[in-house]
């Protein structure tokens, strides 16, 4: 279990909130309740690290305007909705739009741990494959104009002597930009480069 991970709670029920933060606290996780959807958007925690509780069915801002706003933000954190009304289609529109998983109440405690477990994972996951993507376009934008045009034409196929008559300039040149690019990149090989660029173009996973 991953104990001392965040959990953010948001019920309107004061009841619910209570008897959640108290299981979810006794299970181990750091728990931070509220009690409306702006209160959570108001705290700052849309790019914190863990996962959202969050209850479907909320007077001004509901469950799935506060996870339509926290995509807009680019939030990471996995949703897990709850709802008292067996509202099916908009557990549907919510597992559509990137929830983690969705709970009928009252829950069942060892479901909602269960599901916890794998949104934290996931989350854990989204976040690193985050910080490794930021690394990986750090490296590309210390490249100059000159060297990622070298490097596109690396990534096609294209020997040293075509890049040069291509470039308008001489193989000697393009030799002193490949291997800047190779460092820059931090591969050894154009296997290892061609890989890299296209993760970077891939773009984050769904």
């Amino acid at each position: 279990m991953s104990t001392d991970a965040n959990v953010f709670l948001v019920d309107d029920q004061p009841a619910v909130l209570k008897s959640l933060t108290r299981l979810l606290t006794a299970a181990g996780y750091t728990v931070q309740p509220y009690q409306t959807a702006q209160a959570f958007l108001d705290s700052g925690n849309a790019g914190a690290e863990g996962c959202l509780v969050l209850d479907m069915s909320m007077p001004e801002m509901n469950g799935l305007a506060l996870q339509q706003a926290l995509a807009q933000r680019a939030s990471l954190l996995l949703i897990i909705f709850l709802t008292g009304h067996g509202d099916l289609d908009s557990g549907i529109r919510a597992m559509k739009l990137g929830a983690a998983d969705f709970l009928t109440k009252p829950v069942d405690d060892s479901r909602l741990i269960a599901a916890i477990e794998q949104a934290l994972q996931r989350n854990r996951q989204l976040r690193a494959d985050d910080a490794e993507r930021a690394e990986l376009n750090e490296r590309l934008h210390s490249l100059t104009p000159r060297e990622v045009e070298v490097m596109n034409l690396v990534i096609e196929g294209l020997l040293n002597k075509q890049i040069a008559a291509q470039l308008g300039t001489v193989e000697k040149t393009v030799k002193v930009h490949r291997a800047r690019v190779m460092t820059k990149m931090q591969v050894r090989s154009v296997t290892a480069l061609v890989r890299l660029v296209d993760r970077l173009r891939a773009g984050p996973p769904p």
